[in-house]
């Protein structure tokens, strides 16, 4: 089969939708598929490569719109490409609706993997409100299906009630290798947070964790934040640390390598994810890759893999924006070391069980194959 990816970025950039892409595409050539991903030329790197099997086309863009590239040419780059089967990702609305738009014009299926809904603050909202009201109706309804990362979005989002009928529910997946335990742990208290520090990143949460922090060192004195990532906001997250009278305690690390990411995981004794919007926040990727490198997860009750948290006794869940309650399960876990062990190893069991790519790339195999299956002679 031959499949189209139409991200709005692709590796080198990371990011949650980044690695999705790659990891899922890299599984599909696996199983025997040719993938190819058109996307935007950011960071600026070679115009066409292979990357592990995947043939990368990477466009010229003229700017951003809501953290959208904008490619003039992906329209008519697509239109050239020889595919079967389309698959485009949200809350990116350029490459998506562009891509909805080629795919019919080529009359092949589009796969539409919608991650959340898009929304937005003053001039960003009513953007965001016009596109839901036009533009994301209308692809909605020209995808042949609908894949959702977690079960509760056909419910919490107002946008995807109407297409019950051709949604599926597949969730991320973690690459078991690269994402494994070490016992590096120092048992000691520490802390680890990863996530872009961006304005279109502030769901996450980290000034609520900044904030649980101060409680927390009431009790644990000694306790230690680690905060991986960059981004324009960085400098901010670093005042309010030393205003809280935390800056000590809190070590922003930068902009953190692929190579290094797992490394980070495995130093750290707890990972925490207070993300604190239910329509922004998708799966949370980052915490299944903690789950993997068996480090129990402290999160907020609307990321994607909570339910799965607690059901399986991988950690514990809060409420959002609630920076008390989030030091609560700080402290229970620094408090309980054995505790805080066994939540970790059930943490690598459930995703050894549940989340493997080669488990997760086989299901959403079975969508392709039934939506390209009927254009197939014979």
């Amino acid at each position: 089969m031959k499949i189209l990816m139409t991200p709005a970025r692709f590796r080198p950039y990371t990011g949650g939708v980044e690695n999705y892409v790659f990891s899922l595409s890299r599984e599909l050539v696996g199983l025997g598929h040719e993938v190819t991903v058109l996307c935007a030329n950011e960071p600026k790197s070679a115009g066409e490569e292979v990357l592990e099997g995947i043939r990368v086309r990477r466009l010229p863009y003229i700017g951003k719109v809501a953290n959208t590239n904008i490619t003039p040419s992906l329209p008519v780059e697509i239109l050239r490409e020889d595919f079967d089967l389309l698959h485009t990702h949200l809350p990116t609305p350029w490459s998506a609706d562009v891509s909805a738009i080629a795919a019919a014009a080529k009359r092949r299926p589009l796969v539409l993997t919608y991650y959340n809904d898009i929304v937005g603050e003053g001039f960003a909202g009513r953007i965001a409100q016009l596109y839901n009201g036009t533009g994301l109706k209308l692809l909605l309804r020209m995808a042949a299906k609908i894949i959702i990362i977690q079960p509760g979005y056909i419910d919490s989002s107002p946008h995807l009630r109407s297409f019950r009928d051709k949604i599926e529910t597949i969730p991320v997946g973690v690459d078991l290798s690269r994402f494994s335990p070490t016992g590096d742990a120092t048992d000691g208290g520490t802390l680890f947070f990863l996530s872009s520090l961006d304005r279109y990143h502030s769901y996450k949460g980290l000034d609520d964790l900044l904030e649980a922090l101060v409680l927390v060192k009431e009790d644990h004195p000694e306790v230690k934040l680690f905060v991986g990532g960059s981004g324009e906001l960085l400098g901010h997250y670093r005042g309010m640390a030393q205003d809280l009278g935390i800056g000590d305690s809190v070590e922003f690390l930068g902009f953190i390598p692929e190579d290094m990411v797992a490394k980070h995981y495995n130093r750290s004794d707890i990972f925490v994810l207070p993300s604190k919007s239910r329509s922004q926040e998708g799966f949370g990727m980052v915490a299944l890759e903690a789950m993997a490198c068996g480090r129990p997860v402290i999160c907020s009750n609307i990321v994607g893999v909570a339910e799965d948290i607690e059901e399986n006794g991988a950690g514990l869940t809060v409420e959002p924006s609630n920076p008390r309650k989030l030091a609560g399960a700080i402290i229970r876990l620094l408090k309980d070391g054995p505790v805080a062990k066994e939540m970790g190893s059930a943490g690598r069991r459930l995703a050894v069980e549940k989340y493997g790519w080669s488990t997760v790339a086989e299901r959403v195999e079975g969508v392709y194959e039934e939506l390209v299956a009927p254009r197939r002679p014979g």
